[in-house]
């Protein structure tokens, strides 16, 4: 089955306009989800619209509110909210430029690939690939959708751009204040040689497809094992847990001497090799 556009219409760059469709490039059917089953029954649970002394409502009798204070609210119709939707408009102005570096991680939310809508879409598209490319930016717009606005990236991906939407400054916590209490003091240089040395003997060429998310595998397993039971007993399996010292006080010249007395060097992947 093809892949469903996520959003089609047009970049534009000053009066340079290009065809592009933008899809999705993450997908979550690899995870597990749950629903809440009735065990006497066997059945699954509904869930019903409860007022709090008034009890089940129907769904007619239900609008919107915002909370100002402790229990109380504005509310509003489905109609005056969609009178302030933004245009779903088909068309991603590229206002500025940055370096790649200059977009703290905090701020990238979703990727999504783009590629030229046609055959006459594809030589601007790829003369705006190559230029973002030699001049090692990245583009940023506003992208009108399903009545939201959202911030986007725009950077060289292989043959194709890579989109990003970006969360809004006021949607970001800024670390300071977390990190307020934590001492000024620089570690000690053999400390901190051992600790760069670890790194070093860690490091290796990412390639994603070397981690995999072992809770999900192993729900997965027990699925398949529950599944294939008749008992509809209970299938609990221990899990080793890492050794610990039973004491919070570490030595940590100790613990690093040893760490890297035991690491052998990272090497490339079998897939990269």
């Amino acid at each position: 089955m093809a892949a469903r556009a996520y959003w089609q219409g047009q970049i534009r760059l000053a009066l340079v306009s290009i065809p592009v469709e933008i899809y999705s490039a993450s997908k979550t059917g690899a995870k597990i989800s749950f629903n809440q089953i009735h065990e006497p029954s066997g059945k699954r649970i509904s869930y019903e619209k409860v007022v709090p002394g008034v009890g089940p409502v129907d769904r007619d009798e239900i609008i919107k509110g915002y909370e100002i204070s402790k229990g109380e609210y504005v509310l509003l119709e489905d109609e005056e909210i969609e009178a302030v939707r933004i245009e779903s408009r088909k068309t991603l102005e590229l206002v500025q430029f940055v370096d790649t570096c200059e977009i703290d991680p905090l701020y990238f939310e979703k990727p999504y690939y783009v590629a030229p809508k046609d055959d006459l879409a594809e030589e601007a598209f790829i003369v705006l690939r190559e230029a973002l490319r030699k001049a090692k930016k990245v583009a940023l717009g506003q992208l009108s959708v399903r009545g939201s606005e959202k911030l986007v990236a725009l950077k060289p991906c292989g043959k194709g751009l890579l989109l990003e939407t970006l969360r809004y400054a006021d949607e970001v916590r800024q670390g300071q204040a977390f990190f307020s209490d934590i001492d000024d003091a620089k570690p000690k240089k053999e400390l901190l040689d051992l600790a760069t040395t670890l790194i070093e003997q860690k490091s290796a060429p990412f390639d994603a497809s070397e981690f995999e998310d072992r809770y999900v595998e192993a729900l997965r397993k027990l699925i398949e094992k529950k599944a294939k039971s008749k008992s509809g007993k209970a299938i609990i399996e221990d899990v080793d847990e890492p050794g610990t010292s039973g004491g919070n006080v570490i030595d940590l010249m100790a613990a690093l001497k040893k760490s890297v007395g035991g690491q052998k060097p990272a090497t490339r992947s079998k897939k990269s090799a």
